[in-house]
């Protein structure tokens, strides 16, 4: 019995608190309340601003209609309608002046400046293909004496590396004398025909003997002494240094037998590895600085020569050529090296410090100092970097200033703003919707009330006096389903209860059955 006794007080406290909690909530939510109020509300606004919302402090997008704390204790700041919108874009921040000396803030002017970079890579000492040669003979035979036979050593141009024997370079030497022999017999001709084509004999065969690479003194003396020459000798085709042998007396030799290999070392080619972000300052004819290791303190210099048109896809890299004279062959093939190259100067550049920058990762923007104590949020593109400033593309003009320290305040502050915008352009969308189709007018209809089971009666409980008068309650006792309430299970024989002796309206309940 005593439970059911139980049940049934909870049950009234529960129909109570709701009627309650609904009067309450007109008087919170602006959408809920009737106009009556609406009017009252307005009025108390005018002697003492009225937070539009609360939102939780570390994340704004988190809302309360009613102060409360987070889970960490903390309480829920209000938003006002004036903070809310301040003057200018979405995210604009307002700061106290004392406040803005208070945290440091720094400011810099976005100007025309000229900039210039030092580009720093990584190198490699190679051979100057352009003086690189390779030996090979232009006709088949032996080789008899080889003149040159380790690498490394040096030779001039003209001097002979090795003689070969070759029959068939024998034959045109004797077909050579032959043709000298017949035009000077044919030179006494009296017939102009038969003394040029004896001339036209004597240039061919000359020419198969130049074509063999036969050197010029060889052929001055074979026509000089009218004798053939069994062995004939292989020159350097140019001064440089021996790198490769490939021959050796007694070995037979045909043209696709590389014999030497020759490089010429008064200049080397020197590659850097240059990354994407440093190619816009790399151009050809930039100059270059380099050091080795085996030299400290020495300074080479050179020119960048070319540009590669394709990137490494393992290292992102791009290849660039630079020349460097080699005095006293002190860079060597294979070498590394540190190359710094001395970008060219770029001239009215629009530029502001490089701390300015905010970097989301998304894009980059930056904070205009619009008045005292004003930070306008403004999206910029950037170009290049250079000496501590950051080139801008677009997004600002001349001689604006803009944040350059304690900015990372001022982003959290215009992030909260910006959201904080958001969420009111929503409440503004959804509440014009919400009168555009006429609903939720703020006027509950209680139509039907008294006709719920167990609310006859009602309105004689303690505390209950006068309820009917309170905003948001006008008929009430019209609501649907109040009507019988004292027919519901567990209400039968409440007016025996403890404490409920003499309520009024509880006279009409049937007696309890004990």
């Amino acid at each position: 019995m005593k439970n059911k006794i139980t049940s049934v007080f909870t049950m009234l406290v529960l129909v109570a608190g709701t009627a309650g909690g609904l009067v309450i909530a007109g008087a919170r939510f602006p959408y809920l309340t009737t106009p009556a109020n609406a009017a009252e509300t307005g009025k108390t606004a005018g002697k003492k601003k009225k937070p539009l919302f609360y939102r939780n402090p570390m994340n704004p997008a988190i809302t309360s209609p009613v102060p409360a704390k987070d889970e960490m204790g903390m309480d829920y700041v209000p938003v006002y309608a004036d903070a809310a919108s301040a003057a200018g874009p979405p995210g604009t921040v307002r700061i106290n002046p004392v406040m803005v000396q208070d945290i440091g803030v720094r400011t810099g002017m976005a100007m025309e400046r000229t900039m210039s970079h030092d580009v720093r890579a990584p190198g490699r000492v190679d051979f100057n293909a352009e003086n690189l040669a390779v030996v090979h003979a232009k006709f088949k035979g032996w080789a008899v004496k080889v003149l040159v036979a380790k690498t490394g050593e040096q030779v001039k141009k003209g001097q002979p590396l090795l003689t070969i024997y070759s029959p068939g370079l024998v034959s045109t030497e004797e077909e050579y004398l032959l043709a000298l022999s017949n035009a000077r017999v044919l030179e006494k001709s009296s017939m102009a025909e038969v003394r040029r084509d004896a001339r036209m004999l004597v240039a061919a065969t000359r020419k198969r003997l130049e074509l063999f690479d036969i050197p010029q003194p060889v052929i001055r003396r074979l026509e000089q002494t009218g004798k053939v020459k069994r062995n004939l000798p292989i020159t350097s085709p140019f001064k440089g240094t021996v790198i490769h042998v490939g021959v050796e007396p007694g070995r037979y030799l045909t043209p696709g037998t590389e014999l030497y290999k020759i490089a010429d070392l008064s200049t080397v080619w020197v590659d850097a590895d240059i990354y994407e972000n440093d190619l816009p300052w790399v151009r050809v004819g930039d100059k270059a600085e380099m050091r080795i290791a085996s030299r400290p303190g020495s300074v080479f210099r050179g020119t960048i020569d070319y540009v590669y048109p394709y990137e490494d896809g393992n290292s992102h890299t791009v290849r660039a050529r630079m020349v460097f004279a080699n005095k006293n062959f002190m860079l060597k093939p294979g070498m590394f090296a540190n190359v710094t190259i001395l970008g060219g100067r770029r001239l009215h550049v629009l530029s502001v410090p490089s701390e300015a920058i905010v970097r989301s990762g998304i894009y980059n923007r930056v904070f205009i100092v619009k008045g005292a104590g004003f930070f306008e949020p403004r999206k910029v593109v950037t170009g290049l970097e250079s000496g501590g400033y950051t080139e801008i593309i677009k997004g600002l003009r001349p001689h604006e200033m803009v944040v350059t320290s304690a900015q990372f305040l001022i982003d959290s502050e215009s992030s909260l703003n910006e959201a904080t915008a958001k969420m009111l352009e929503v409440r503004g969308q959804a509440n014009g919707q919400v009168k555009k189709t006429g609903q939720n007018s703020g006027k509950m209809n209680m139509k039907g009330m008294k006709d719920m089971p167990g609310m006859k009666g009602m309105k004689d409980m303690p505390g209950m006096k006068g309820m009917k008068d309170m905003p948001g309650m006008k008929g009430m006792k019209d609501m649907p389903g109040m009507k019988g309430m004292k027919d519901m299970p567990g209400m039968k024989g409440m007016k025996d209860m403890p404490g409920m002796k003499g309520m009024k309206g509880m006279k009409d309940m049937p007696p309890s059955s004990k």
